[in-house]
């Protein structure tokens, strides 16, 4: 099969199309021909070695933790999928070395969801990571409720795009940074308040929108936006990260309620994300969409981190 890969860590020229052999179903899991793949910062950083000390992994590597395609085999116990299936899936496994990036995966089958039916592939392979990061950060650590307050930092990214639709459709208010290009792209995700974080301290612009604090702030930036946020919580009020857990271990020994949040492929919230696309209560916004063989300069357009939405390879 075809398959972009690395051999060892390093820029954007250690990735390679190479052929590699079709993975074999275990007895629990499902083989999925790839239709699409998303991509994800965390892709790149893995294939620079940032996250070599944290996550196993083995060469060659396989990147990508986002995949919808077609189930085209399945292993003796796995009973709840069926040949032709359409599904999608967060990809992360224990070792990393078999990702998305490629004509095949083998999944567990309790970590796949059905796709929305009224997603193409390419549409449904920028959903489970992102999705399922925001839905993990704002509800399961940072207990969102309808009434609340939420600041969402690099709102119009991957993860923040989802993040405004599900706060709002739990019926919180939702505070946005940005900058002033993604203004009226926010609007549309319908954003309540829209801070330009280039045009001065957002802190200052977050106390005018809610002098009285908010009751979440959902971190996707990192280390200096990540501490400075303690100053416009509530008292009692949330910090839930993304992106750096010594910034987040920081804050704790202040005393502040601060949670690092790693996404985990949970079945049940994907199903309940599927259940949202299908009604119209969630939508993605693909950025870019390009064959697999152009990985690198979907890289290069991820690292500089001023997209809207999300980028996607098509497979």
């Amino acid at each position: 099969m075809r398959a972009i890969a690395i051999n060892e860590f390093g820029g954007r020229d250690k990735l390679h199309l190479m052929d590699l052999p079709i993975p074999e179903p275990r007895d629990s899991e499902v083989l999925v021909r790839i239709k699409a793949a998303g991509v994800n910062p965390v892709d790149w950083k893995i294939r620079e070695g940032m996250l070599k000390e944290r996550l196993p992994h083995e060469f060659p590597l396989i990147l990508g933790w986002d995949a919808a395609g077609v189930v085209a085999g399945t292993g003796r116990n796995a009973k709840r999928l069926s040949q032709g299936d359409e599904v999608f899936a967060y990809c992360r496994k224990p070792v990393v070395k078999d990702g998305a990036y490629a004509e095949f995966i083998t999944l567990a089958e309790e970590n796949m969801a059905l796709k929305p039916k009224s997603m193409s592939f390419a549409e449904a392979a920028t959903v489970p990571l992102a999705a399922l990061t925001a839905y993990q950060a704002l509800f399961d650590a940072g207990k969102l409720d309808a009434g609340q307050t939420v600041l969402i930092h690099a709102a119009a990214g991957g993860v923040g795009t989802f993040a405004v639709q599900l706060a709002k459709d739990r019926g919180a208010r939702t505070l946005g940074t940005a900058s002033a290009a993604h203004h009226d792209y926010l609007l549309e995700l319908g954003l309540d308040v829209h801070i330009d974080y280039t045009a001065g301290d957002f802190r200052d612009a977050t106390r005018a929108a809610s002098p009285d604090g908010v009751d979440l702030v959902f971190d996707c930036v990192g280390w200096k936006v990540l501490l400075e946020s303690a100053d416009v919580i509530k008292p009692g009020g949330r910090i839930v990260s993304i992106t750096f857990p010594p910034g987040v271990e920081e804050l704790t020994k202040r005393g502040i309620n601060a949670t690092y949040v790693f996404v985990e492929p949970i079945r049940a919230e994907l199903e309940r994300i599927a259940e949202m696309i299908n009604g119209g209560k969630l939508r993605t916004f693909i950025s870019k969409s390009l064959p697999l063989g152009k990985a690198a300069e979907a890289h290069e357009l991820s690292e500089k981190r001023h997209t809207e939405g999300k980028i996607v390879l098509t497979i």
